[in-house]
């Protein structure tokens, strides 16, 4: 019998990889994932998941136990602490949207929860109610868009670090005391995260651009001008069409996207009608960077923040103006 187990484990997998995109993109078929998956196949599934960074599967009738399980097989799956989740089922977000209740800031390129200090690796999204016009889903591949810098800016970039926060999120607390109390709250257990802005794939060891509009609030160690231009040059590096892949979303369609290492950008074009998503999010690590040893001379200058709210002065108490400080 162990004999038995053993050559079925290790048969050759069913599923077929069909790469759609030229950066990112593939679709996966010969597999029913409401079915457990066997070994094999989910080496290869995860395999093209790695190289291709966005997974379709097409026509995959789930309950949602069933879909919780088959985004355990790749991870912890977390719990987002802002998003509107279900009672039994508090991993499983659901993005009911329509032209009464938009979405918040889906329209802006992101990448999932980067004010952790470990985002997540991955993101699962399945379609349960479908517009009947507009509500694609666009992803960009930031390792595409660092291969695409000229190398004096790769190296520019892999020396730099920013900071985030969950910004997008602070209007959910607005407008009461009760919300400026659990604003406090929510500072304390998600303090301001710093990442690499070039940070490296910890399993292709790849590099790629890794800041975004929705989180990221400057450039530590640069002044404020220094800090905005930098982040409005990364910030456009989503929107070049050649970094891109357009998903259209169809009834019982499942994605699976590379959280590290892809940007995303969901268009309300659908609005007044009703899109209806459940996403699961696979807990990440901590990124780490390429950073190089820098060999001009430093000036510990670093003048904070982005954030108009930041910009009261006391952050530059017992500065030197000229820095007296300085490094090798």
């Amino acid at each position: 019998m162990g004999t038995m187990a053993a050559k079925r484990n290790h048969r050759k997998a069913r599923v077929v990889v069909e790469q759609l995109g030229a950066h990112l993109g593939a679709e996966i078929t010969g597999v029913d994932l409401s079915q457990k998956i066997a070994s094999a196949d989910m080496t290869a599934i995860h395999k093209a998941f790695v190289k291709h960074s966005v997974l379709i599967f097409r026509n995959q009738e789930l309950s949602q136990a069933q879909y919780i399980s088959f985004g355990r097989q790749f991870g912890e799956l977390t719990v987002h602490p802002f998003a509107t989740s279900l009672p039994d089922h508090p991993e499983l977000i659901v993005l009911d949207n329509d032209g009464e209740s938009p979405p918040l800031s889906t329209d802006q390129w992101h990448s999932d929860e980067m004010f952790r200090a470990e985002p997540p690796s991955a993101t699962i999204i399945r379609s349960t109610i479908t517009p009947p016009i507009g509500g694609d889903t666009l992803l960009a591949s930031m390792t595409a868009a660092y291969s695409g810098l000229n190398p004096a800016l790769q190296d520019f970039y892999a020396n730099l670090e920013a900071v985030n926060d969950f910004k997008v999120f602070r209007a959910l607390y607005q407008g009461t005391y009760e919300g400026r109390k659990k604003l406090v709250e929510m500072e304390e257990l998600f303090p301001n995260s710093t990442h690499p802005v070039v940070r490296v794939h910890p399993v292709n060891r790849k590099r790629l651009i890794y800041v975004s509009p929705q989180t990221t609030k400057y450039i530590k160690g640069v002044r404020d001008f220094e800090s905005e231009q930098i982040l409005q040059m990364l910030y456009q590096l989503p929107e070049v069409p050649e970094y891109q892949f357009r998903v259209r979303w169809e009834p019982n369609m499942i994605i699976i996207w590379d959280n590290r290492s892809t940007q995303h950008y969901a268009p309300r074009d659908y609005l007044p009608h009703r899109r209806r998503m459940e996403r699961l999010t696979v807990k990440g690590d901590k990124p780490f960077g390429a950073k190089k040893k820098m060999k001009s001379t430093v000036v510990e200058m670093n003048v904070r923040g982005t954030d108009k709210a930041e910009k009261t002065g006391s952050h530059r108490k017992n500065l030197a103006r000229p820095a007296a400080k300085m490094t090798k």
